[in-house]
């Protein structure tokens, strides 16, 4: 190093720390796949689909996303049920896939009562071991939409784990509804009981479960090539703007009516 900062092929050393910090920044975005934007193979090549997936059993994978609930609530739960068995199972791309980063997913995403945050840990699973809609891999587009409809039109919660935290007999509702707040708000008018008791958490665990149990059913037919698509709802072609089915028990006369593009 000579004594005006400069090294002897010209770098100042503002320069070999910028340098060295890319280099660290850059090894650990490869860790997590690549830089982002990226999904990194382990050939080495990015977006490429379907992540590897063996069968999993979907009574494993529900207890599993059942305590996962208690500890990351319920869509990184139905994440983290199927992910850490493909860790072991598989390996990458799962062992470095963030599962705790999805907590946010709680309550509708971030205590907002939007989509129900299994239903959002379905569709991400799902997209990411199959592929999303733009690569061609419709499936998991579909499969998405499949547990949006399952979820609305299922009384909840279906699965009931081998050793429940709350013993006794939790009340079942029909959400007709893939939201968070419609869904608990139902739960909790049927069953008399608020937010913050026991009864509604481990509900809310027990739909985590339930979900987390459907999708491998689902993901498992995808594997055995005897996947067909149940759900059709297309509100936008018909409506032209996006809903759901039951917009009028909230929303009444309210409901926007968005401009109908002409026909020809």
């Amino acid at each position: 190093m000579k004594a005006d900062g400069m090294d002897e092929k010209g770098l100042s050393r503002r320069q070999m720390v910028i340098g060295a910090g890319v280099l660290a920044a850059g090894t650990a975005l490869a860790r997590f796949g690549g830089w982002p934007g990226l999904a990194q193979a382990k050939d080495g090549t990015t977006e490429k689909w379907p992540w590897p997936y063996e069968k999993l059993d979907p009574a494993t994978t529900a207890e599993l996303a059942y305590q996962e609930w208690y500890r990351v609530f319920c869509g990184a739960a139905v994440i983290s049920s199927v992910f850490t068995q493909l860790r072991e199972k598989v390996g990458e791309p799962y062992r470095s896939f963030p599962v705790d980063s999805f907590v946010f997913l709680e309550g509708g995403l971030v205590g907002w009562g939007t989509v129900c945050g299994s239903n959002a840990g379905a569709n991400i699973v799902a997209n990411l071991i199959i592929g999303p809609r733009i690569a061609g891999a419709d499936a998991g587009h579909q499969i998405g939409a499949d547990m949006l409809q399952w979820y609305s039109d299922t009384p909840q919660p279906v699965f009931m784990p081998k050793e429940p935290r709350v013993k006794t007999e939790l009340v079942k509702t029909t959400a007709e509804s893939p939201l968070c707040h419609v869904s608990v708000g139902k739960w909790m008018q049927a069953s008399g009981k608020p937010l913050g008791s026991p009864e509604r958490k481990d509900r809310c665990a027990r739909v985590a479960a339930s979900v987390a149990y459907h999708l491998v059913e689902l993901l498992n037919d995808w594997k055995d090539g005897r996947y067909a698509p149940a759900s059709a709802w297309s509100p936008a072609k018909e409506f032209g703007i996006t809903g759901q089915p039951n917009c009028v028990e909230c929303h009444g006369a309210d409901i926007p009516a968005p401009p109908m593009a002409q026909k020809t």
